[in-house]
């Protein structure tokens, strides 16, 4: 029997660190970086509804797709609509103003210093509350977000929300109800 656990024990040791090894092999490669305040990764500031920017600040291309960091700075009130994200898990850290967020069937109020997490599959929606505000934003794995904003940024004023909902859903996402607001 001891036998027996030792070479189970050796066999799951061996890939594990096999595994990080990949890991670490798919970052390690590559040399750090520093994005300034007010600058993005590639220095492409993407422009969404209300000319509010959205930066990456770490892109999937870094992480071999296994994170993406964006920096949205909201220069008007409100937020998108609800919807999920089947494959992404999402977290945002607020670094100004006052923001309400919609998970699941629950509302939040966030100020400077709080996070909230959002696991895949969960119905959620930021609405910025305050004139002006901030917040990082991340996604794991990254999928198709970076891409998502960008094609975001090409929607003129006045677009349908069939347009919206096509962008949504060619970036694998689904929009399942209107923008929050307060209950």
């Amino acid at each position: 029997m001891q036998r027996r656990k030792f070479l189970t024990t050796t066999a799951l040791a061996t890939l594990l660190v096999g595994g990080a090894k990949n890991l670490f092999a798919k970052t390690a490669a590559r040399a750090g970086f520093v994005i300034r305040k007010g600058k993005s990764r590639f220095n492409e500031h993407t422009i969404i509804t209300g000319n509010c920017p959205v930066d990456i600040k770490v892109s999937a291309k870094d992480t071999g797709g296994a994170l993406t960091v964006n920096e949205y700075t909201g220069l008007t009130k409100g937020g998108p609509p609800l919807h999920i994200h089947p494959a992404q898990d999402e977290v945002f850290y607020v670094m100004e103003g006052e923001h309400l967020f919609q998970l699941g069937n629950e509302q939040f109020y966030l100020h400077p210093g709080d996070t909230i997490f959002i696991p895949r599959n969960t119905p959620h929606a930021p609405c910025q509350l305050s004139d002006s505000g901030k917040y990082l934003f991340f996604f794991t794995p990254s999928g198709k977000m970076e891409d998502f904003f960008r094609a975001l940024s090409q929607l003129k004023p006045g677009f349908t929300a069939a347009e919206a909902t096509k962008i949504f859903e060619s970036h694998d996402m689904k929009i399942v109800g209107p923008p929050v607001s307060p209950k």
